[in-house]
Parts: structure tokens; C-alpha cells; sequence
């Protein structure tokens, strides 16, 4: 141990006439690890919210879609889908139809978006299938049986419909009822303008987490829709899945290149932009705001630190006339600023990394002891707290903290290597 660091050392610690300099050290430490296990436990939240969210996008969503970048029709989209499989990277792909219509069911009306897919396909692309609370994806084929009072030969099917758990609940829909989809586009007849209406049966019901896609979204087969649309073989888009998420931007760009005019590819933060961005910039910001609390730390490392600069004058005068340089007098006190540093951060990095992953039993324990509900399940659509340990993020609040500590000890630190060391003795 250098000889600087040794008495930075004992200059923290307490005298009986220095009782008040060493509880302004420990208040400094206290505040410096409250940032950063503030900082540590805020981050991890909003990460987790962030996963979670981006988890129930995708649980209904693919990874990547191409369009016709004129918005008509994409036609041979068998020939593209053997395409987009041989780009590095892609995994699966599956046609899609989407429209909006509006949903009939007695006196209730809404207007909903429908999609039309291919059961077996969408499974591979989408966790839609996961997302099942009633019925399965494959109960869309319509079943084909023998009508009891058909005549012989003659059959009776319906075209099946999944909804979602909010649409469902709000136009008092269950498994089995059947319902009417109408169109907004109106076809021409001999008597004129009547609107395309269709008879749906509910086979199935889903929740994805995400309230917009839960009460607004509907599945229906691919066929059905292509005829309901009047498409004929013609899709809006083909869905596709990547191996790896984070990649989905490189790989939509392969795809593009591969396909050309007039296809248009976009990755799923692409589409989701502007709600992964205003997350990010909260993430920004929370971290800036989090971050004053160790400012205000530094402040109470300064003002620490002066007055130990004042205290021990007489010191800091005997060490000069011993030969000490004023290099080492700024490295005797900016060690003690650093010392502060570390070992809060290294108190707070412990204190979030305990909370962390506890969360829930805290929020939990909290909500016992007052009465209150933190978050209602019905509101934030969260059977827990979200949360992941960013260990990036973490590193870098360690080394904000640190630095601000050592950078908070430089002045008094000069300070004291200014000081002039006839004043210091004079009355010695």
C-alpha cells in the first residue's frame, strides 16, 4: 500500500474530535450507494417492461413482414416464401390477409382488424397458439359433417373465428355463438349497393397481454378470408420469423435486397418504433433523474472533504516539511473521495442485486403490510413486476459513480496541496 493511500485511510477514520467529519463520510457513503442500488433496480425494471412488451408484441406478431410497398395485393406468394427461406437467418414464413371489418353479435356491433391465416403456418411464425385460453389455432378448418336433416350427400360446414379475450368479453361472445362479419366495402347488385356479410362461428379465444391486440384483433382462415375480400389468390403480406430477434433489422435488409421493387420489408422494431424509442428515451431519462441522487452525494463528499482539508492542516503542513509533494497531497485526498465511491457502490451494486430478483416478494410484503394493490392485474394487464438485471447498464452506473466521486474530491484535494504550510505551523 502506498504511503498516500494509507493516510487517506486514516484520515477517514473517526477521532473522538472528528466524530462529526466521519458521520458526513458515512451519510456520503449511504448516498452514494442509494443512487446507485436506485439506479441498478429502476434500470432492471424498465428493462423487464421493455422485454415483456416486446415479448407480447411479438407473441401475436412476427419478426418480420413483407408488403406491397403500393399497398395491392402480393401475388405468388409461394414462389416468394421459397425465397425469404433460403435468406441466412430466417426460420419460418406464412401468408397473411388483413382487413378491417365489422363484428355483429346480436345489438353489439365493433369494428375490429381481421386476419386471415393458414393454421399450420402461422404456429411456426407467431406464439399465437400459446396464446390460446379457449379452442387451438387448428379449430379455424372448418369440420365437415353430415347434417341430420340434409339429405343425403348433401353437407353442412361454417368457417371458423378467433378472438380476442377483450372482444370477446366486451360483445358477450363465447366459444360456439355465431356471429356476422360485415364489410365496409359494399358490393354492387341488380337491387344496388348492399353491403358483404358473412356467418362466423367462435372456435377459439386468445390473450396475448397486449389490451389493443385483445380488443381488437381477429383470426380467421386464410381461404376464407382471400374469398371474403374477393382476393382470389392474393395475400397482404407474408409473416416471417428469424432465429435471432436482435437481428431482425439485418436480416429484412437480406430480404429486401433479395426481393426488390415493388416489395416493401420491415423488422419489428421497425414497425414498432415509435413505442421502443419513447421507452428508450424514459430509460434516459429515469437514469439522469436517478443519477442526481449520487450528485447530491458528491456534494456532501465535497463539503466532507473541506472540512477534513481544514482539520487537518497541521498534518498536511508536517507531511509537506517531511518532503511530500503536492501531488501527493491531491492523491492523499482524492483516495478518500474514491474510497467513498467504492464503497457505496459497491454497498448499492449489493443492495440491487438482492432486490432485484425479489421484487415481487417486497412489492408483495409491502402491499400486505398497507392494504393497497401496487399493480391491479386488470389495469396493467402484469401478474408481476417485470424485471431483468442489465449487467451493461450496471457497469456503467458503477463507473458514473465512481468517476463522480473521484471527480467531487479533486478540488478540495487541490485545496489542500495549496495549502500554505507556514500558516499550517505557525502556532505549533
Amino acid at each position: 500500500m502506498s504511503y498516500e493511500l494509507f493516510v487517506s485511510i486514516r484520515h477517514l477514520s473517526a477521532k473522538k474530535s472528528q466524530k462529526f467529519i466521519s458521520l458526513n463520510t458515512w451519510i456520503s457513503i449511504a448516498g452514494v450507494g442509494l443512487g446507485v442500488m436506485a439506479l441498478i433496480v429502476v434500470i432492471a425494471v424498465m428493462s423487464g417492461f421493455s422485454k415483456d412488451l416486446r415479448d407480447k408484441i411479438l407473441g401475436t406478431n412476427s419478426h418480420v413482414v413483407v408488403s406491397n410497398i403500393n399497398r395491392d395485393m402480393v401475388q405468388n406468394y409461394n414462389d416468394i416464401i421459397e425465397k425469404v427461406l433460403f435468406v441466412e437467418g430466417v426460420t419460418a414464413a406464412a401468408p397473411f390477409v388483413m382487413n378491417q371489418v365489422m363484428l355483429v353479435n346480436g345489438d353489439r356491433v365493433s369494428g375490429v382488424v381481421v386476419r386471415g391465416i393458414d393454421p399450420e403456418k402461422e404456429e411456426t411464425v407467431s406464439d399465437l397458439g400459446k396464446n390460446m385460453i379457449f379452442g387451438s389455432v387448428s379449430d379455424l378448418k372448418p369440420k365437415v359433417r353430415l347434417s341430420k336433416e340434409a339429405k343425403k350427400g348433401e353437407k353442412k360446414n361454417r368457417a371458423g373465428i378467433i378472438l380476442g379475450k377483450e372482444l370477446s368479453r366486451r360483445m358477450g361472445i363465447v366459444i360456439g355463438d355465431v356471429i356476422s362479419m360485415v364489410s365496409p366495402v359494399s358490393r354492387v347488385t341488380p337491387v344496388g349497393l348492399i353491403p358483404k356479410m358473412k356467418l362466423f362461428k367462435v372456435v377459439g379465444i386468445f390473450e396475448s397481454g397486449m389490451y389493443e391486440y385483445d380488443a381488437n384483433l381477429s383470426f380467421v382462415l386464410l381461404k376464407s378470408s382471400q374469398k371474403f375480400f374477393s382476393m382470389k389468390n392474393g395475400v397482404s403480406g407474408i409473416e416471417i420469423r428469424v432465429a435471432d430477434i436482435e437481428q431482425a433489422g439485418n436480416v429484412a435488409s437480406k430480404i429486401q435486397k433479395e426481393l426488390g421493387f415493388p416489395y416493401l420489408v420491415r423488422d419489428w422494431m421497425h414497425m414498432n418504433r415509435n413505442l421502443f424509442s419513447a421507452l428508450k428515451l424514459e430509460k434516459v431519462v429515469m437514469f439522469i433523474i436517478l443519477i442526481l441522487i449520487i450528485f447530491v452525494a458528491a456534494f456532501n463528499i465535497v463539503s466532507t472533504l473541506f472540512m477534513l482539508v481544514m482539520e487537518k492542516a497541521k498534518e498536511i503542513s508536517i507531511l509537506k516539511s517531511m518532503g511530500a509533494s503536492s501531488s501527493s497531497i491531491i492523491k492523499i485526498y482524492s483516495y478518500q473521495g474514491l474510497v467513498i465511491g467504492l464503497v457505496g457502490t459497491f454497498f448499492g451494486c449489493a443492495a440491487g442485486f438482492v432486490i432485484v430478483p425479489n421484487l415481487n416478494e417486497i412489492v408483495g410484503f409491502i402491499e400486505t403490510i398497507f392494504g393497497i394493490t401496487a399493480f391491479p392485474s386488470d389495469v396493467y394487464y402484469l401478474d408481476r413486476i417485470p424485471s431483468d438485471i442489465q449487467y451493461v447498464d450496471s457497469l456503467l452506473i458503477i463507473i458514473f459513480s465512481v468517476a463522480i466521486c473521484l471527480v467531487a474530491s479533486l478540488y478540495p484535494a487541490w485545496r489542500a496541496s495549496k495549502l500554505n504550510l507556514v500558516e499550517g505551523l505557525r502556532y505549533e
